[in-house]
Protein backbone atom coordinates (compact mmCIF):
# COMPACT_ATOMS: atom_id res chain seq x y z
CA UNK A 1 0.00 0.00 0.00
CA UNK A 2 2.88 2.38 0.82
CA UNK A 3 4.46 1.64 -2.56
CA UNK A 4 1.18 2.38 -4.37
CA UNK A 5 0.85 5.71 -2.54
CA UNK A 6 4.46 6.56 -3.37
CA UNK A 7 3.90 5.69 -7.02
CA UNK A 8 0.71 7.76 -7.07
CA UNK A 9 2.53 10.78 -5.62
CA UNK A 10 5.32 10.33 -8.16
CA UNK A 11 2.85 10.16 -11.05
CA UNK A 12 1.05 13.23 -9.68
CA UNK A 13 4.34 15.16 -9.63
CA UNK A 14 4.92 13.90 -13.18
CA UNK A 15 1.57 15.37 -14.29
CA UNK A 16 2.21 18.69 -12.52
CA UNK A 17 5.54 18.91 -14.35
CA UNK A 18 3.62 18.12 -17.55
CA UNK A 19 1.30 21.07 -16.96
CA UNK A 20 4.24 23.42 -16.40
CA UNK A 21 6.03 22.21 -19.53
CA UNK A 22 2.92 22.65 -21.67
CA UNK A 23 2.18 26.20 -20.58
CA UNK A 24 1.05 28.60 -23.34
CA UNK A 25 4.52 30.13 -23.41
CA UNK A 26 5.99 26.93 -24.90
CA UNK A 27 5.32 26.38 -28.58
CA UNK A 28 7.56 23.31 -29.00
CA UNK A 29 5.57 20.17 -29.70
CA UNK A 30 6.19 17.54 -27.03
CA UNK A 31 5.44 13.89 -26.44
CA UNK A 32 5.96 11.91 -23.21
CA UNK A 33 8.34 8.95 -23.17
CA UNK A 34 8.13 6.21 -20.55
CA UNK A 35 10.90 3.62 -20.33
CA UNK A 36 11.29 0.58 -18.07
CA UNK A 37 13.42 -2.54 -18.03
CA UNK A 38 13.63 -5.91 -16.36
CA UNK A 39 17.30 -4.99 -15.76
CA UNK A 40 18.55 -1.80 -14.14
CA UNK A 41 18.51 1.47 -16.12
CA UNK A 42 21.01 4.32 -15.68
CA UNK A 43 19.58 7.06 -13.50
CA UNK A 44 18.75 10.48 -14.90
CA UNK A 45 19.06 13.70 -12.89
CA UNK A 46 15.64 15.12 -11.98
CA UNK A 47 14.59 17.63 -14.65
CA UNK A 48 14.04 21.25 -13.79
CA UNK A 49 10.62 22.83 -14.16
CA UNK A 50 9.88 23.78 -17.75
CA UNK A 51 12.75 21.72 -19.19
CA UNK A 52 12.08 19.99 -22.52
CA UNK A 53 14.32 17.00 -23.21
CA UNK A 54 16.03 17.34 -26.58
CA UNK A 55 16.71 14.56 -29.06
CA UNK A 56 20.43 15.00 -28.44
CA UNK A 57 19.96 14.33 -24.73
CA UNK A 58 17.87 11.26 -25.51
CA UNK A 59 20.56 10.02 -27.91
CA UNK A 60 23.22 10.29 -25.18
CA UNK A 61 21.00 8.38 -22.74
CA UNK A 62 20.22 5.62 -25.27
CA UNK A 63 23.97 5.26 -25.84
CA UNK A 64 24.49 4.60 -22.11
CA UNK A 65 21.64 2.07 -22.03
CA UNK A 66 22.36 0.12 -25.24
CA UNK A 67 26.12 0.66 -25.41
CA UNK A 68 27.13 -2.95 -24.80
CA UNK A 69 25.63 -6.44 -24.74
CA UNK A 70 22.50 -7.73 -26.45
CA UNK A 71 19.07 -6.22 -25.81
CA UNK A 72 15.45 -7.03 -26.57
CA UNK A 73 13.63 -3.71 -26.95
CA UNK A 74 9.85 -3.30 -27.08
CA UNK A 75 8.73 -0.05 -28.72
CA UNK A 76 5.05 0.64 -27.97
CA UNK A 77 4.36 3.37 -30.52
CA UNK A 78 0.92 4.98 -30.16
CA UNK A 79 -0.50 7.06 -32.99
CA UNK A 80 -0.83 10.06 -30.67
CA UNK A 81 0.05 10.70 -27.04
CA UNK A 82 0.10 13.78 -24.80
CA UNK A 83 0.04 14.69 -21.12
CA UNK A 84 -3.74 15.15 -21.15
CA UNK A 85 -4.21 11.43 -21.80
CA UNK A 86 -2.54 10.62 -18.45
CA UNK A 87 -4.35 13.50 -16.70
CA UNK A 88 -7.81 12.45 -17.86
CA UNK A 89 -7.48 8.66 -17.85
CA UNK A 90 -4.64 7.90 -15.43
CA UNK A 91 -6.74 7.79 -12.25
CA UNK A 92 -3.98 9.36 -10.14
CA UNK A 93 -6.22 11.31 -7.77
CA UNK A 94 -7.22 8.38 -5.56
CA UNK A 95 -9.28 6.62 -8.25
CA UNK A 96 -6.94 3.74 -9.05
CA UNK A 97 -9.83 1.54 -10.08
CA UNK A 98 -10.70 4.05 -12.81
CA UNK A 99 -7.19 4.09 -14.30
CA UNK A 100 -6.78 3.00 -17.91
CA UNK A 101 -3.04 2.42 -17.48
CA UNK A 102 -3.08 -0.36 -14.86
CA UNK A 103 -0.65 -2.68 -16.67
CA UNK A 104 1.63 0.24 -17.53
CA UNK A 105 1.68 1.48 -13.93
CA UNK A 106 2.31 -2.02 -12.58
CA UNK A 107 5.21 -2.57 -15.02
CA UNK A 108 6.88 0.75 -14.16
CA UNK A 109 6.39 0.19 -10.44
CA UNK A 110 7.92 -3.30 -10.45
CA UNK A 111 10.82 -2.45 -12.78
CA UNK A 112 13.63 0.04 -13.14
CA UNK A 113 11.97 2.95 -14.93
CA UNK A 114 12.72 6.39 -16.38
CA UNK A 115 10.16 9.06 -17.23
CA UNK A 116 10.67 11.92 -19.69
CA UNK A 117 7.57 14.12 -19.23
CA UNK A 118 8.32 16.45 -22.13
CA UNK A 119 10.39 15.12 -25.03
CA UNK A 120 10.99 17.37 -28.01
CA UNK A 121 8.97 16.06 -30.94
CA UNK A 122 10.99 16.19 -34.15
CA UNK A 123 8.97 13.84 -36.34
CA UNK A 124 7.10 10.52 -36.26
CA UNK A 125 10.13 8.39 -37.25
CA UNK A 126 12.76 9.82 -34.92
CA UNK A 127 12.42 7.32 -32.04
CA UNK A 128 12.31 4.16 -34.26
CA UNK A 129 15.29 5.45 -36.28
CA UNK A 130 17.25 6.26 -33.13
CA UNK A 131 16.67 2.80 -31.64
CA UNK A 132 17.51 1.17 -34.96
CA UNK A 133 20.80 3.07 -35.03
CA UNK A 134 21.74 2.15 -31.46
CA UNK A 135 20.78 -1.54 -31.76
CA UNK A 136 21.95 -2.07 -35.32
CA UNK A 137 18.78 -3.99 -36.31
CA UNK A 138 15.63 -3.07 -38.21
CA UNK A 139 12.35 -2.89 -36.28
CA UNK A 140 10.15 -5.96 -36.53
CA UNK A 141 6.43 -5.18 -36.61
CA UNK A 142 4.44 -7.51 -34.32
CA UNK A 143 1.06 -7.53 -32.64
CA UNK A 144 -0.44 -9.25 -29.61
CA UNK A 145 -2.19 -11.93 -31.70
CA UNK A 146 0.87 -13.14 -33.63
CA UNK A 147 3.33 -12.74 -30.75
CA UNK A 148 3.06 -16.39 -29.73
CA UNK A 149 4.55 -17.46 -33.09
CA UNK A 150 7.58 -15.21 -32.63
CA UNK A 151 10.98 -16.74 -31.94
CA UNK A 152 13.54 -14.54 -30.19
CA UNK A 153 17.30 -14.99 -29.99
CA UNK A 154 18.48 -13.39 -26.77
CA UNK A 155 22.11 -13.53 -27.87
CA UNK A 156 21.43 -10.84 -30.49
CA UNK A 157 19.66 -7.48 -30.46
CA UNK A 158 15.89 -7.48 -31.12
CA UNK A 159 13.70 -4.44 -31.82
CA UNK A 160 9.98 -5.28 -31.68
CA UNK A 161 7.57 -2.54 -32.83
CA UNK A 162 3.99 -2.67 -31.51
CA UNK A 163 1.68 -0.06 -33.06
CA UNK A 164 -1.19 1.19 -30.88
CA UNK A 165 -4.18 3.17 -32.19
CA UNK A 166 -5.58 6.39 -30.76
CA UNK A 167 -9.17 7.51 -30.29
CA UNK A 168 -9.13 10.07 -33.12
CA UNK A 169 -8.75 7.14 -35.51
CA UNK A 170 -11.02 4.80 -33.62
CA UNK A 171 -14.80 4.56 -33.29
CA UNK A 172 -14.57 3.95 -29.55
CA UNK A 173 -14.07 6.61 -26.93
CA UNK A 174 -10.58 7.57 -25.79
CA UNK A 175 -11.10 5.75 -22.49
CA UNK A 176 -11.92 2.45 -24.17
CA UNK A 177 -9.11 2.74 -26.74
CA UNK A 178 -6.45 3.54 -24.12
CA UNK A 179 -7.75 0.71 -21.93
CA UNK A 180 -7.46 -1.67 -24.90
CA UNK A 181 -3.89 -0.44 -25.56
CA UNK A 182 -3.00 -1.06 -21.90
CA UNK A 183 -4.25 -4.64 -22.19
CA UNK A 184 -2.03 -5.14 -25.26
CA UNK A 185 0.96 -3.86 -23.27
CA UNK A 186 0.15 -6.29 -20.45
CA UNK A 187 -0.23 -9.20 -22.87
CA UNK A 188 3.12 -8.52 -24.57
CA UNK A 189 4.94 -8.12 -21.25
CA UNK A 190 3.34 -11.29 -19.93
CA UNK A 191 4.54 -13.18 -23.02
CA UNK A 192 8.17 -12.18 -22.38
CA UNK A 193 7.87 -12.81 -18.64
CA UNK A 194 6.56 -16.35 -19.20
CA UNK A 195 9.58 -17.09 -21.41
CA UNK A 196 12.01 -15.40 -19.02
CA UNK A 197 13.28 -12.99 -21.70
CA UNK A 198 14.95 -9.83 -20.36
CA UNK A 199 13.64 -6.73 -22.09
CA UNK A 200 13.61 -2.94 -22.18
CA UNK A 201 10.31 -1.26 -23.08
CA UNK A 202 9.65 2.22 -24.45
CA UNK A 203 6.16 3.78 -24.60
CA UNK A 204 5.69 7.01 -26.56
CA UNK A 205 3.66 8.57 -29.37
CA UNK A 206 4.14 9.14 -33.08
CA UNK A 207 2.98 12.70 -32.54
CA UNK A 208 1.31 14.81 -29.84
CA UNK A 209 -2.43 14.36 -29.49
CA UNK A 210 -2.79 17.95 -28.28
CA UNK A 211 -0.53 20.92 -29.03
CA UNK A 212 -0.96 24.34 -27.42
CA UNK A 213 0.27 26.91 -29.94
CA UNK A 214 2.24 29.93 -28.83
CA UNK A 215 0.29 33.13 -29.29
CA UNK A 216 1.82 36.56 -29.49
CA UNK A 217 0.17 39.45 -27.70
CA UNK A 218 0.95 41.74 -30.65
CA UNK A 219 -1.18 39.58 -32.94
CA UNK A 220 -4.15 39.44 -30.60
CA UNK A 221 -7.13 41.65 -31.25
CA UNK A 222 -7.62 44.39 -28.68
CA UNK A 223 -11.15 45.31 -27.64
CA UNK A 224 -14.49 43.57 -27.69
CA UNK A 225 -15.40 40.97 -30.26
CA UNK A 226 -18.07 38.35 -30.81
CA UNK A 227 -17.26 34.97 -29.26
CA UNK A 228 -19.34 33.07 -31.79
CA UNK A 229 -17.47 31.88 -34.87
CA UNK A 230 -19.07 30.66 -38.07
CA UNK A 231 -19.53 26.91 -38.25
CA UNK A 232 -17.26 25.08 -40.68
CA UNK A 233 -18.74 24.02 -43.96
CA UNK A 234 -20.44 20.61 -44.08
CA UNK A 235 -18.93 18.09 -46.45
CA UNK A 236 -21.01 17.23 -49.48
CA UNK A 237 -21.93 13.57 -50.05
CA UNK A 238 -20.40 11.57 -52.86
CA UNK A 239 -23.07 11.11 -55.56
CA UNK A 240 -22.84 8.84 -58.61
CA UNK A 241 -25.18 9.54 -61.53
CA UNK A 242 -26.52 6.86 -63.88
CA UNK A 243 -26.77 7.10 -67.66
CA UNK A 244 -29.94 9.23 -67.30
CA UNK A 245 -28.02 11.69 -65.10
CA UNK A 246 -30.10 10.74 -62.08
CA UNK A 247 -28.52 9.99 -58.68
CA UNK A 248 -28.37 6.25 -58.00
CA UNK A 249 -25.62 5.90 -55.35
CA UNK A 250 -24.90 8.22 -52.43
CA UNK A 251 -22.22 7.98 -49.73
CA UNK A 252 -21.28 10.28 -46.86
CA UNK A 253 -18.85 9.91 -43.98
CA UNK A 254 -16.95 12.07 -41.59
CA UNK A 255 -13.83 10.02 -42.41
CA UNK A 256 -13.11 7.14 -44.77
CA UNK A 257 -9.82 6.01 -43.23
CA UNK A 258 -7.62 3.31 -44.77
CA UNK A 259 -4.39 1.94 -43.26
CA UNK A 260 -2.12 -0.36 -45.25
CA UNK A 261 -0.01 -3.20 -43.84
CA UNK A 262 3.22 -2.05 -42.25
CA UNK A 263 2.10 1.60 -42.13
CA UNK A 264 0.91 3.61 -39.15
CA UNK A 265 -0.52 6.43 -41.26
CA UNK A 266 -4.21 6.67 -42.08
CA UNK A 267 -5.35 7.80 -45.56
CA UNK A 268 -8.73 9.56 -45.63
CA UNK A 269 -10.63 9.13 -48.90
CA UNK A 270 -13.01 11.93 -47.89
CA UNK A 271 -10.44 14.74 -47.58
CA UNK A 272 -11.09 15.64 -51.19
CA UNK A 273 -13.67 14.60 -53.77
CA UNK A 274 -12.43 11.26 -55.14
CA UNK A 275 -12.91 10.13 -58.73
CA UNK A 276 -15.81 7.67 -59.19
CA UNK A 277 -14.61 6.21 -62.49
CA UNK A 278 -15.61 2.55 -62.74
CA UNK A 279 -18.85 2.87 -60.76
CA UNK A 280 -22.12 1.38 -62.04
CA UNK A 281 -25.70 0.87 -60.87
CA UNK A 282 -28.94 -0.87 -61.88
CA UNK A 283 -31.99 -2.34 -60.17
CA UNK A 284 -30.13 -5.43 -58.96
CA UNK A 285 -26.60 -4.37 -58.07
CA UNK A 286 -24.60 -1.20 -57.50
CA UNK A 287 -20.86 -0.58 -57.40
CA UNK A 288 -19.29 2.63 -56.11
CA UNK A 289 -15.58 3.01 -56.90
CA UNK A 290 -13.51 5.73 -55.21
CA UNK A 291 -10.13 6.45 -56.83
CA UNK A 292 -7.67 8.26 -54.56
CA UNK A 293 -4.96 10.51 -56.07
CA UNK A 294 -2.31 8.34 -54.39
CA UNK A 295 -3.33 5.37 -56.56
CA UNK A 296 -5.48 3.56 -53.99
CA UNK A 297 -8.93 2.34 -54.97
CA UNK A 298 -11.88 1.66 -52.63
CA UNK A 299 -14.93 -0.19 -54.00
CA UNK A 300 -18.36 -0.70 -52.38
CA UNK A 301 -20.37 -3.59 -53.91
CA UNK A 302 -24.11 -3.65 -53.06
CA UNK A 303 -26.96 -5.90 -54.12
CA UNK A 304 -30.77 -5.76 -53.95
CA UNK A 305 -32.84 -8.89 -53.31
CA UNK A 306 -36.43 -9.81 -52.42
CA UNK A 307 -36.96 -11.80 -49.19
CA UNK A 308 -40.32 -13.64 -48.96
CA UNK A 309 -40.28 -13.81 -45.15
CA UNK A 310 -40.42 -10.03 -44.79
CA UNK A 311 -42.26 -9.56 -48.12
CA UNK A 312 -39.99 -6.70 -49.15
CA UNK A 313 -36.75 -5.90 -50.93
CA UNK A 314 -33.54 -5.44 -48.93
CA UNK A 315 -30.13 -4.16 -49.96
CA UNK A 316 -26.83 -5.39 -48.51
CA UNK A 317 -23.29 -4.06 -48.67
CA UNK A 318 -21.80 -7.32 -49.88
CA UNK A 319 -18.15 -6.33 -49.77
CA UNK A 320 -15.66 -3.50 -49.64
CA UNK A 321 -12.53 -3.98 -51.71
CA UNK A 322 -9.25 -2.11 -51.22
CA UNK A 323 -6.78 -2.14 -54.11
CA UNK A 324 -3.23 -1.03 -53.37
CA UNK A 325 0.16 -1.85 -54.88
CA UNK A 326 -1.45 -4.17 -57.40
CA UNK A 327 -3.11 -6.30 -54.69
CA UNK A 328 -6.79 -6.51 -53.74
CA UNK A 329 -8.06 -7.00 -50.19
CA UNK A 330 -11.74 -7.82 -49.62
CA UNK A 331 -13.87 -7.15 -46.53
CA UNK A 332 -17.23 -8.93 -46.18
CA UNK A 333 -20.14 -6.83 -44.90
CA UNK A 334 -23.32 -8.59 -46.03
CA UNK A 335 -23.96 -10.15 -42.61
CA UNK A 336 -23.90 -6.82 -40.73
CA UNK A 337 -24.61 -3.98 -43.15
CA UNK A 338 -28.12 -4.17 -44.61
CA UNK A 339 -31.35 -2.16 -44.76
CA UNK A 340 -34.67 -2.10 -46.62
CA UNK A 341 -34.05 -1.31 -50.27
CA UNK A 342 -35.83 2.05 -50.07
CA UNK A 343 -33.82 3.11 -46.98
CA UNK A 344 -30.24 4.17 -46.48
CA UNK A 345 -27.85 2.58 -44.00
CA UNK A 346 -26.14 4.63 -41.27
CA UNK A 347 -23.66 3.71 -38.56
CA UNK A 348 -21.44 5.81 -36.33
CA UNK A 349 -18.58 3.37 -36.81
CA UNK A 350 -17.90 0.83 -39.56
CA UNK A 351 -14.49 -0.79 -39.21
CA UNK A 352 -12.59 -4.00 -39.85
CA UNK A 353 -11.25 -4.20 -36.26
CA UNK A 354 -12.70 -3.72 -32.76
CA UNK A 355 -16.40 -4.64 -33.05
CA UNK A 356 -15.91 -5.10 -36.78
CA UNK A 357 -18.84 -4.86 -39.19
CA UNK A 358 -16.47 -5.51 -42.12
CA UNK A 359 -14.92 -8.97 -41.79
CA UNK A 360 -11.53 -9.30 -43.53
CA UNK A 361 -11.39 -11.99 -46.19
CA UNK A 362 -7.73 -12.97 -45.82
CA UNK A 363 -6.42 -14.14 -49.18
CA UNK A 364 -2.97 -12.54 -49.10
CA UNK A 365 -0.66 -12.73 -46.10
CA UNK A 366 1.01 -9.45 -47.05
CA UNK A 367 -2.28 -7.60 -46.65
CA UNK A 368 -3.32 -9.22 -43.38
CA UNK A 369 -2.93 -5.96 -41.44
CA UNK A 370 -4.84 -3.70 -43.85
CA UNK A 371 -7.52 -1.85 -41.87
CA UNK A 372 -10.65 0.17 -42.70
CA UNK A 373 -12.29 2.65 -40.36
CA UNK A 374 -15.34 4.64 -41.52
CA UNK A 375 -16.66 7.23 -39.05
CA UNK A 376 -20.27 8.49 -39.19
CA UNK A 377 -20.86 6.38 -42.29
CA UNK A 378 -24.04 6.50 -44.44
CA UNK A 379 -24.65 4.86 -47.81
CA UNK A 380 -27.58 4.21 -50.15
CA UNK A 381 -27.35 2.26 -53.39
CA UNK A 382 -31.01 1.95 -54.42
CA UNK A 383 -34.29 3.88 -54.28
CA UNK A 384 -32.92 7.43 -54.34
CA UNK A 385 -36.33 9.00 -54.82
CA UNK A 386 -35.37 12.21 -52.99
CA UNK A 387 -32.79 13.31 -55.53
CA UNK A 388 -29.61 14.32 -53.72
CA UNK A 389 -31.02 13.59 -50.24
CA UNK A 390 -30.70 10.33 -48.35
CA UNK A 391 -33.86 8.35 -47.62
CA UNK A 392 -34.83 7.33 -44.09
CA UNK A 393 -31.78 5.79 -42.42
CA UNK A 394 -31.74 2.33 -40.89
CA UNK A 395 -29.20 2.69 -38.09
CA UNK A 396 -26.87 -0.09 -37.00
CA UNK A 397 -27.60 0.58 -33.30
CA UNK A 398 -30.61 -1.45 -32.19
CA UNK A 399 -33.39 0.09 -30.12
CA UNK A 400 -33.18 -2.50 -27.33
CA UNK A 401 -29.63 -2.29 -26.06
CA UNK A 402 -28.13 -4.58 -23.42
CA UNK A 403 -28.76 -1.95 -20.73
CA UNK A 404 -32.45 -1.65 -21.65
CA UNK A 405 -32.91 -5.44 -21.54
CA UNK A 406 -31.22 -5.63 -18.15
CA UNK A 407 -33.46 -2.88 -16.79
CA UNK A 408 -36.62 -4.55 -18.12
CA UNK A 409 -35.70 -7.98 -16.75
CA UNK A 410 -34.77 -6.53 -13.34
CA UNK A 411 -38.05 -4.59 -13.17
CA UNK A 412 -40.02 -7.69 -14.17
CA UNK A 413 -38.29 -9.77 -11.50
CA UNK A 414 -39.06 -7.21 -8.77
CA UNK A 415 -42.67 -6.98 -9.98
CA UNK A 416 -43.07 -10.76 -9.72
CA UNK A 417 -41.67 -10.70 -6.18
CA UNK A 418 -44.12 -7.92 -5.24
CA UNK A 419 -47.10 -9.78 -6.74
CA UNK A 420 -46.10 -12.97 -4.94
CA UNK A 421 -45.80 -11.10 -1.63
CA UNK A 422 -49.24 -9.49 -2.04
CA UNK A 423 -50.71 -12.86 -2.93
CA UNK A 424 -49.29 -14.43 0.26
CA UNK A 425 -50.57 -11.55 2.38
CA UNK A 426 -54.07 -11.94 0.93
CA UNK A 427 -54.06 -15.62 1.92
CA UNK A 428 -53.77 -14.80 5.65
CA UNK A 429 -56.97 -15.61 7.69
CA UNK A 430 -58.02 -14.11 11.03
CA UNK A 431 -58.99 -16.26 14.06
CA UNK A 432 -62.65 -17.27 14.25
CA UNK A 433 -62.65 -18.05 18.03
CA UNK A 434 -61.58 -15.81 20.92
CA UNK A 435 -61.53 -16.13 24.75
CA UNK A 436 -64.64 -14.70 26.50
CA UNK A 437 -63.49 -13.03 29.75
CA UNK A 438 -66.94 -13.60 31.30
CA UNK A 439 -67.16 -17.26 30.38
CA UNK A 440 -65.02 -20.33 30.79
CA UNK A 441 -61.67 -20.20 29.07
CA UNK A 442 -60.95 -22.28 26.07
CA UNK A 443 -59.14 -25.43 27.08
CA UNK A 444 -56.81 -27.14 24.75
CA UNK A 445 -56.23 -30.83 25.54
CA UNK A 446 -52.56 -31.60 26.08
CA UNK A 447 -52.85 -35.38 25.90
CA UNK A 448 -52.18 -37.21 22.73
Amino acid sequence: MAEMKSFGRGLLIFLVFFAICSAPGSATAQVPLLMWSSDSLPLLPPPTAGHITSIEELTVYFTSVFGSGSHTVLLFLQDKLSKDDFTLFGGVFGNKQESNFKNLEAAMQSSSSVTLPALEWAGPSVIPSLLQEKLGVSPQLVDAETLTHLSLTTSANNLLLINLPYCSDSPKSCKEVLNHNDKIIGKVLGFLKDRDVPYTAVYTGLQPSRVIPETSASNQQVGRSLLQTPAPGVKQPIVFLNASRNPCIMLWAQNLNVSLSGSTQWIDFFTESPDTTGSMCNDVSSLLVLNHPSGLKLSFAMSRQFYPVSARYWFTLDSVQLQANGLTRSFIGRNSIYAPAEYSFHCQSVSSFQDALLIPNITNQEQENDRLNFIDFQIQGFGLANGTNFSYASDCAGFFTAGIWMGLLSSLLMLLILVYGLHMIMQLNTMDRFDDPKGPSISVPQSE
